[in-house]
């Protein structure tokens, strides 16, 4: 079909006004959407072939997308055409307005939002600030409605787009559009952020935890109410067939808290007191019991006397923990009375000696299961942070011991309750593990926008468990520990009382381990005192008081901007306190002075990362940055910037594009409002823009080519520049996982820095030469020119030792030394790949020997050339496999008679496919300016077996020789660099360059 009969059969259906019931989309609206992709005939072809079908287009380039909550959007859009210029194309989708905006509104309307003065309130009270936007500008993708109406439920046109060049609003007129639609919604008293209207609220949500309106029902009590009625009529017929009277039927645990979620099971005690004979009570459980299993719930049950509940108790430490939660359901109230006032009593007894064992229980399966607020798969009830340790809490409320703080700490509970019924309905499994593939689901389920969303959910309520449970743990040990030698006794002995308060700032004293505020401070007069107090305590070392980090959020007026150089110098000290700052900060945080102090922050608390090499969330890192930045102070000319550099290196994560590029916005903001002086606002700017600069370079690029070294340095610009990225390069790794830094890529990034510090000391870039080979990858490379053939050597290899004492692992180093020949890397990754071999680095070069000891290649010639591969591998599982079984195989693959595709091929169909999280696709593309002798091809994929093998393969079918390869392997993620030449030795023509790079992501799909 020619282009003009693609066209002419579009616009005919566009012109078929029987297939519009909503707002029309013109042929020439047609051809605007279209021309915001690359390939503009290939999504009119679709829409085509299937005019009711949605499509994904490319954000940045015809047009921007601001995405709002259906009824603001609506209001927005009434306010557009009543009394303003109108609107662009506009869409709803899944209960969100999606109005189409000029390119740049996404990138230009969250700053403007953000200086708005937000803090009023509409006439009754109601706060008149607008819900979250999201805008959708580079780099993002929208689904914009199909032509024809689809389904009731799919995308729909609002205001259809009907020109080619439609007139779209920028970032001031939607500005003044959020301005009066959230005045309308104050004064509607709808609030601040309504429901979807298509989206109904997960039934689960308890009440008192509506969104912006009327609560939920309360779904678990509902339906433990429901149980208790089924269970008591169950109970009441079984006691009367099996003659037993003086018995209960008590829910313990979850169930007697009235938290059943779908798949929960019961938790039930048969209570009894002794006075009926065994048979009685077996058949009064058998009764009971089996209609609960012949209905496939789960039960826990057991059968006891008060006596024994009590002594049970007493011995088991989780069976106490259940029955404080104890509730009647049927039989004898006062049976269950008596054993609940019991078993409370023991406990307030026993309190001093079971709540350490309940806090050593705590920390043994915080060790087991990790923290929750910093997992991508997350046990909502076993991980610190989770339904146990919120549980936990309620047993040390119930001692009368201590109390945790209880704000926010009802809905943070809520919010793990809702995540987990709704993990329940999607995957209709009693499961509490929120795995990466139902994350999507639950976050539909609950009403949230995606998994992001949902994740950031979860994370903020763990957050807030997981800090009163360490503010709760430590009142208890400090009330164990002052019961431990009372104060008469110490005057008795003849000891020195110790001092009440100790000195530690202007402001600030330390009292029973805890940093307070002294009885003269005045944080209502003294801006600065939040962060002196957090300074002086983490530079002790010690907690800082709750009551203390309250009345300072309750009282301390906001800090000047710029902030007063006492205020920045606090908040260095604070940052080069090392390990200490993260409890400091953390109490900072959960009473939000952190983002009272610097508002950006707010859009990375709480942020996951995706990537499975970052341990933390976007923020925790950011903090775990600078405590190991503390550590390197010593090394750079400016320890304050490093610090201030750590702390906002990633604060771009969250907003649309490269978070380097918009980093750097926000880092030279930031700078400014805490009063650095316009030359060190650049250099903060210059270092978060370039923080992945040394590392992406030392790993992906060729250190010999002069190219590389002066990219490096013209971006650097100053040795000064250059040497607070050297530090923070390294503390960057360092806080993001023990996959992300070693003693090798120190010693990359090491020589890359050697190489530009000696460019920006005036230096020329030296011409590459021939890197010499070590004694061992001499000896292989004259024995395979000697032989014709492969060498191998296969050992293992442990890097120096770190700074703990202990060897730092990186698998097995395998060198395979060969004359230069056609299929060398292919062959050789293939052959690793069936013998199940991982590549965690890789390495290829040309070794050229003397030529005395060259083999006869013919015509007199003498081949010296030997091509030399350094590999890091790992087994994927067993033992590794011998050299010489190796070689065998590397020789088979070079003549030919092993078929590497097939076998790889065959054993891929052998294992079925698991269930998992669908990887994004792989991206291979060539770095321009990256050197100037070769052509460098980019790799990005998903790892998996047989990968750099098929990369191999389309290199050589390409007929393009591949002069040196850099492999890295993060994770899940494989970043690979090819240095290629053609067969001259040249680099590649711009389009060869190109169409090279188009096929090899094509043998990767």
């Amino acid at each position: 079909m020619s282009d003009d009969e693609r066209r002419a059969d579009i616009f005919g259906l566009l012109r078929d006004e029987s297939r519009h019931h909503t707002a029309r989309v013109t042929p020439a609206g047609a051809e605007w959407l279209a021309s915001a992709g690359p390939y503009s005939r290939s999504t009119l072809s679709l829409w085509t072939a299937h005019p009711t079908a949605p499509a994904v287009l490319p954000c940045g380039s015809a047009f921007d997308v601001v995405n709002a909550p259906a009824i603001f959007g609506r209001r927005m859009l009434d306010r557009l055409w009543s009394q303003g210029p109108g609107s662009g194309p506009v869409a709803a989708y899944r209960g969100r307005t999606l109005l189409f905006a000029a390119p740049g509104t996404a990138q230009r309307l969250p700053s403007l939002l953000s200086w708005e003065e937000w803090g009023g309130s509409g006439p009754d009270g109601r706060e008149t600030a607008p819900p979250p936007l999201l805008c959708h500008g580079t780099g993002d993708a929208v689904t914009v409605p199909p032509l024809s109406p689809g389904p009731a439920s799919g995308p729909r046109w609002l205001v259809a787009p009907d020109t080619r060049h439609p007139w779209l609003p920028g970032p001031d007129v939607l500005l003044w559009a959020c301005v009066r639609a959230a005045r309308d919604q104050a004064a509607s008293g709808t609030g601040s952020v309504p429901l979807p209207p298509t989206v109904p609220p997960l039934a689960g949500h308890e009440a008192g935890g509506g969104v912006g309106g009327r609560a939920p029902p309360p779904r678990r009590t509902a339906l433990a109410g429901l149980t208790d009625d089924w269970l008591n009529a169950l109970f009441t017929t079984a006691a009367l067939e099996a003659g037993v009277r003086g018995a209960a039927l008590v829910a313990v645990g979850g169930y007697g808290r009235g938290e059943l979620s779908p798949r929960s099971d019961l938790d039930l005690l048969l209570l009894h007191d002794g006075k009926s004979g065994p048979a009685a009570i077996a058949a009064l459980a058998d009764r009971v019991w089996y209609p609960v299993w012949d209905l496939g719930l789960a039960l826990d049950h057991s059968v006891r006397t008060p006596a024994e509940a009590r002594k049970t108790a007493a011995e088991d430490l989780k069976a106490q923990l259940g029955l404080l939660d104890a509730r009647p359901v049927a039989g004898d109230l006062g049976l269950v009375s008596g054993v609940r006032t019991a078993i409370l009593a023991d406990w307030r007894n026993s309190a001093p000696k079971r709540l350490p064992e309940l806090d050593e229980l705590c920390r043994e399966r915080a060790e087991r299961q990790g923290e929750l607020q910093f997992l991508l798969e997350p046990d909502l009830k076993e991980a610190r942070g989770g339904l146990r340790d919120a549980t936990a809490l309620r047993a040390v409320a119930a001692s009368w011991l201590a109390d945790a703080p209880r704000e926010g700490l009802y809905d943070a509970r809520r919010r793990l309750l809702d995540a987990r019924d709704a993990l329940h309905l999607t995957t209709g499994r009693a499961t509490d593990r929120l795995a990466l593939q139902e994350q999507d689901p639950v976050a539909a389920e609950l009403g949230l926008l995606d998994a992001d969303a949902l994740l950031r959910q979860v994370y903020e309520a763990a957050r807030t468990v997981s800090y009163a449970s360490d503010v709760t743990w430590r009142e208890v040990n400090r009330v164990l520990r002052s019961r431990a030698v009372r104060p008469r006794l110490r005057a008795m002995l003849g000891a020195k009382p110790a001092p009440d308060r100790s000195p530690l700032a202007e402001g600030v004293v330390e009292q029973d381990g805890e940093v307070v505020l002294a009885r003269t401070a005045r944080p209502e007069r003294d801006p600065v005192l939040p962060l002196r107090a957090a300074a002086a305590a983490a530079q002790a070392g010690l907690p800082i008081s709750l009551h203390a980090v309250r009345r300072l959020a309750a009282a301390s007026k906001p800090l000047p901007v710029p902030w007063p150089a006492e205020a920045r110098e606090e908040l260095i000290t604070l940052l080069g306190a090392g390990e200490s700052t993260v409890p400091v900060w953390e109490a900072l945080e959960a009473e939000g002075l952190i983002t009272q102090f610097l508002p950006d922050w707010e859009r990375v608390r709480c942020r996951p990362q995706r990537n499975p090499v970052h341990t933390w969330t976007v923020d925790r890192h950011l903090v775990e940055t600078a405590v190991q930045a503390s550590s390197l102070t010593r090394r750079v000319g400016r320890p304050d910037l490093l610090l201030i550099c750590a702390l906002l290196h990633d604060i771009g994560k969250g907003w649309p594009g490269d978070h380097s590029v918009a980093g750097e916005v926000i880092a030279r903001d930031v700078a400014s409002r805490i009063g650095f002086d316009r030359e060190d606002m650049g250099v903060i700017a210059t270092v978060v823009r370039h923080h992945l600069l040394l590392i992406d370079t030392a790993t992906r690029r060729d250190l010999d080519d002069p190219a590389t070294v002066s990219a490096v340095a013209t971006r650097a610009g100053s040795l000064a520049t250059l040497e607070l990225l050297h530090a923070l390069t390294e503390a960057d790794a360092l806080a993001t996982g023990p996959a992300a830094w070693s003693s090798w890529r120190a010693s990359l990034v090491n020589d890359l820095v050697t190489r530009v510090a000696a460019v920006l000391a005036g230096d020329a870039v030296a011409e590459p030469e021939p890197a010499a080979p070590s004694a061992e990858q001499e000896r292989l490379a004259v024995e395979a020119l000697r032989t014709g053939g492969p060498v191998l050597a296969l050992r293992a290899q442990t890097e120096a030792p770190q700074d703990d004492g202990e060897p730092e692992p990186v698998g097995v180093e395998l060198l395979i030394a060969l004359p230069d020949q056609p299929g060398v890397l292919p062959a050789a990754a293939g052959v690793l790949a069936l013998h199940r071999l991982t590549v965690r680095a890789a390495d290829l070069r040309a070794v050229e020997l003397p030529a005395e000891l060259g083999k006869d290649a013919g015509q007199g010639k003498k081949t010296t050339e030997v091509l030399l591969l350094s590999w890091r591998v790992a087994a994927e599982y067993g033992s590794l496999p011998q050299a010489a079984r190796l070689r065998a195989d590397l020789v088979r693959a070079l003549d030919g008679s092993l078929d590497i595709p097939s076998r790889l091929a065959e054993r891929e169909a052998a294992y079925p496919r698991r269930r998992g999280v669908t990887a994004p696709p792989p991206r291979v593309t060539v770095a321009p300016t990256a050197s100037q002798l070769a052509t460098v091809i980019e790799v990005r994929a998903h790892d998996a077996p047989g990968l750099l093998h098929r990369i191999g393969r389309a290199l050589e079918e390409a007929k393009v020789r591949v002069r040196s390869a850099h492999v890295s392997t993060l994770g899940a993620n494989a970043v690979d660099a090819f240095y290629v030449t053609n067969d001259r030795g040249r680099p590649l023509p711009e389009r060869a360059a190109a169409e090279l790079a188009r096929a090899v992501e094509a043998a990767l799909r």
